[in-house]
């Protein structure tokens, strides 16, 4: 007797038949495939399984094609940083140069966050006894932070010159074998935080390469004026910038990235010790109701912004004031903005003219990223990307976050 099977045969899949007592390792008598286009009776060799066996039916299992296999994804992928930079390589985004220097900063981020959860155990919290060149107490952690990352970016061998808020002068690096890309940093932002545990971060730009003035820095330690003014012109404005991001250190281990193509977030898992894709094409809302400003600053403020920020807190007829959240890290600060919407503001006053956050290292690649996801950057009246930079350690007040917020602003400072 000739057992034939019908059935009804999906255009993505094919049917498996064998006989009742195993699949394990079947041999070609006991198995029939249907194409998925004709019904085709099992061979007439199928009797003698049957009778061998004993009788029996035959069961089935669907087996998937190639084309299916690839829709589906398992629950261990993962996109690591190393990889996504390497998807935007392969389609041209960026090239083989950037993606080492954007995987050496990754790599001084993840050491630096290891320093900074470790900070009481090894003895690295208080004040390292120096003043930087903002006249700013050196915290231990902002000497060895920029260490690390000077170091990473050396290594790297693709960086021309790199420069950060704890440094005078910007430096060349000589190590370079190809590349050349500028880069601006600040290695540990909001560290007057560190001794409470409270969150920080590190900040930073990449520019594209220019030899224009690395024939004047010869080898020197320190620049004359003439050489420093060169240097800025390298460093160029914000709407130049062709990498921003930065690390926030929290409770997660936050890296957010923009290659000029949206915003992407990556959380370090401790257990693999990699950055994992954690938020793609992140879009800040378009308004908000908190508000993040230091308010204990309020007296020394012009009248202008005085009535912008009384105004937030009138609850008006919806009945609702907007809500205040500072932590004082720019870093954490902004992450928040970033996801929930509303405005972060770091104005001028009577003993800060122009702020205290700087345009090269913080002002600039926030606003890069903002504006990314969506947003805005402003100092105020201009928009801070449009901002050339004409000291190496430049100050501008900000304004950001969502447009309607930034906007609502401007307005009153106008």
């Amino acid at each position: 007797m000739v057992v034939q099977a019908a059935a009804i045969i999906t255009s993505s899949s094919h049917l498996l038949f064998s006989s009742s007592r195993s699949l394990s390792r079947p041999s070609p008598s006991q198995l029939c495939v249907f194409d998925s286009k004709a019904l085709v009776p099992c061979p007439n060799s199928t009797n003698t399984s049957k009778k061998k066996h004993g009788g029996g039916g035959l069961k089935c299992m669907a087996v998937s094609t190639a084309s299916e296999a690839k829709t589906k994804k398992s629950k261990f992928e993962i996109q690591t940083l190393t990889g996504w930079l390497l998807k935007q390589e392969q389609t041209g985004v960026i090239d083989a140069e950037l993606t080492i220097v954007i995987s050496s900063i990754s790599m001084a981020c993840k050491q630096i966050a290891s320093l900074v959860q470790r900070a009481s155990i090894s003895n690295l919290t208080g004040v390292q006894g120096a003043v930087n060149i903002q006249g700013e107490d050196q915290k231990k952690l902002d000497v060895v932070s920029n260490e690390v990352f000077s170091s990473c970016l050396r290594s790297s061998g693709r960086t021309g010159i790199i420069a950060s808020e704890e440094e005078d002068v910007p430096v060349a690096v000589e190590e370079s074998y190809s590349g050349n890309y500028i880069v601006v940093f600040d290695p540990l932002d909001g560290s007057s935080n560190i001794d409470a545990a409270v969150s920080t971060g590190s900040i930073f730009g990449i520019y594209s390469p220019n030899d224009e003035c690395l024939a004047d820095i010869g080898d020197d330690s320190t620049l004359d004026q003439t050489e420093q003014r060169c240097i800025v012109n390298v460093c160029q404005p914000g709407s130049n910038l062709l990498v921003a991001g930065y690390c926030m250190y929290s409770s997660s281990v936050i890296f957010v990235l923009t290659i000029g193509k949206g915003v992407f977030s990556f959380s370090l898992d401790p257990m693999y010790g990699e950055f994992v894709l954690t938020q793609e094409n992140i879009q800040i809302p378009k308004a908000g109701k908190i508000y993040s400003f230091n308010e204990g600053n309020y007296q020394l403020w012009d009248d202008k912004l005085k009535k912008y920020i009384d105004d937030l807190k009138d609850p008006g007829s919806s009945g609702k004031p907007y809500s205040a959240r500072y932590i004082g890290s720019l870093v954490g600060d902004f992450h928040r903005t970033l996801l929930y919407g509303g405005i972060y503001g770091y104005p001028r006053d009577k003993k800060s003219k122009n702020g205290k956050l700087r345009l090269l290292y913080e002002c600039a690649p926030m606003s890069f990223i903002v504006e990314q996801a969506g947003g805005k950057g402003s100092d105020g009246h201009h928009r801070v990307l449009d901002i050339t930079p004409t000291e190496i350690h430049q100050r501008v007040p900000l304004y950001i976050g969502s447009v309607e917020e930034v906007e609502k602003l401007e307005k009153y400072l106008a």
